[in-house]
């Protein structure tokens, strides 16, 4: 996928696994300020009950009109690091959300996250 393609505007396609198992919809999306090409979106999902925010890789995703195809499976994407709804992930998770993907990582010195929320303001500089 072309980091081009990486708008605010694919927010609320839904957000397929490698197989075509739809995970559900896309809620953010997140770019690493360090590595243009890495960015991650963010899919809700209930398990057990619970409402969470599950980060999924979006590497060299395939988009479509309407979805987002991963390269990942469902059940990696399931267990991936995550935060609950209206909350960012620490920086100190950060780095396993990375190592979770097998996407190489180098935190930051300042101790603060690499990946920020992609809004549409910051899209249209």
């Amino acid at each position: 996928m072309d980091p081009a393609e990486l708008t605010p505007h694919l927010v609320g396609h839904n957000v397929l696994d490698a197989a075509g198992q739809r995970l559900g919809r896309l809620d953010r999306l997140y770019r690493d300020v360090d590595d243009p090409g890495v960015c991650f979106g963010v899919v809700p999902m209930i398990r057990r009950g619970r409402r969470r925010w599950v980060f999924v890789p979006l590497v060299d995703a395939t988009v479509a009109p309407s979805s987002v195809t991963l390269c990942c499976g469902a059940q990696l994407a399931r267990r991936a690091p995550q935060t609950r709804p209206g909350r960012e992930l620490p920086a100190e998770i950060e780095g396993d959300l990375y190592r979770h993907y097998d996407i190489p990582h180098q935190p930051r010195t300042d101790g603060s996250t690499r990946l920020h929320l992609v809004r549409e303001a910051d899209h249209r500089r």
